[in-house]
């Protein structure tokens, strides 16, 4: 297929040093040009990655017709609107989670990817990594049973207060930046929207920011819980991470389940009925993959219309309501319906 011609709206972290190298690598993809609101920045990003034109403005970028879809690595608070310029000039959008600030918000990008024909997703790397349908695989199975409840922890360890994840008006916070990784998760294995939510929450005292979140949600199916911090485990290397799934009959265990920065490779551990503790019954083990290269070549093919999984918008609002809905619960101490 004629690779799609990308443009990246920003200078991020995330955009240079894991989305553009694993561009790079996806075969239907090029890396056409990359934007700053500092032409300085611009510059100095293509010369680091190697790839694309400088653009010194978004809007300039998303003016050149040769740029077939975007990449949109900006703070959270931007999303949104990046998010409608890009479909109004045509484009089509692959966003940073979370695809907002709230669900309401989010609303009107259906209206205009409707109205532009483009496809908008929202890019959480992880549900490009083949251990997630694997897991999907097993539960269908029914090797473990009944999927009964799931158990999520992400942490790293951040205090810089220049970092925009600690900025509380640009969208920081754990809930927004690794919360929505778990929910996100949570949602895929039950394939169901939760029901209700309880939530605690504590914030840093000077960030405002939610640095320990606590979450549990009531699936129609089960239930399922989660803890971030951004002030706890390892500053490096993919953070500390867990993922457990409990059956009628069974449980599974992922090993490295949500943050790649650094590909490795991982497992699933998976224990049946005849079990012992934590000893599993039987591995299933992946090899080093990057989930991000992963993500760009599949997303191009939708883009060239060729068949691949798609994770539709609706899907990224679902996930912003349930993260609205445990916002609410650690004003009030209550339950809160999504």
């Amino acid at each position: 297929m004629k690779p799609v011609q990308w443009g990246i709206l920003g200078a991020a972290g995330i955009a240079l040093n894991r989305v553009i190298p694993a561009m790079r690598d996806a075969p239907n993809c090029v890396v056409a040009g990359i934007a700053s609101r500092d032409a300085v920045k611009a510059r100095e990003a293509v010369k680091k990655v190697g790839v694309g034109r400088p653009f010194a403005s978004y809007e300039a970028l998303l003016a050149d017709p040769a740029i077939e879809a975007v990449y949109i690595p900006l703070p959270n608070h931007l999303h949104v609107e990046w998010c409608l310029k890009a479909l109004a000039a045509g484009k089509h959008v692959l966003c940073e989670k979370p695809i907002g600030m709230t669900a309401t918000e989010a609303m009107p990008l259906l209206a205009a990817r409707d109205q532009s024909g483009r496809i908008v997703e929202e890019a959480f790397a992880i549900r490009n990594h083949p251990q997630w349908p694997k897991m999907r695989a097993v539960l269908a199975s029914d090797e473990i049973g009944t999927i009964r409840s799931v158990q999520a922890t992400l942490a790293y360890d951040n205090r810089n207060p220049l970092d925009i994840r600690n900025q509380l008006n640009a969208g920081g916070g754990a809930l927004y930046d690794i919360g929505s990784y778990a929910i996100a998760g949570c949602r895929y294995l039950f394939n169901e929207e939760p029901r209700r939510v309880m939530c605690a929450m504590e914030r840093d005292e000077c960030f405002g920011t939610d640095r320990l979140t606590t979450a549990i949600m009531e699936f129609p199916s089960g239930h399922a819980t989660f803890t971030v911090t951004t002030q706890g485990g390892p500053d490096h290397g993919g953070t500390h991470q867990h993922l457990g799934i409990v059956g009628s009959q069974g449980w599974i265990r992922a090993d490295f389940p949500f943050s790649h920065s650094l590909p490795s490779p991982c497992r699933l551990l998976i224990g049946n009925d005849k079990s012992v503790g934590s000893v599993p019954a039987r591995e299933i083990a992946f090899p080093i993959v990057n989930q991000y290269s992963h993500q760009a070549e599949r997303f191009s093919r939708l883009v060239r219309g060729e068949d691949a999984e798609a994770f539709p918008l609706e899907g990224a609002i679902a996930n912003m309501a349930a993260i609205d809905a445990l916002f609410r619960s650690a004003a009030s101490g209550m339950w809160e319906r999504v």
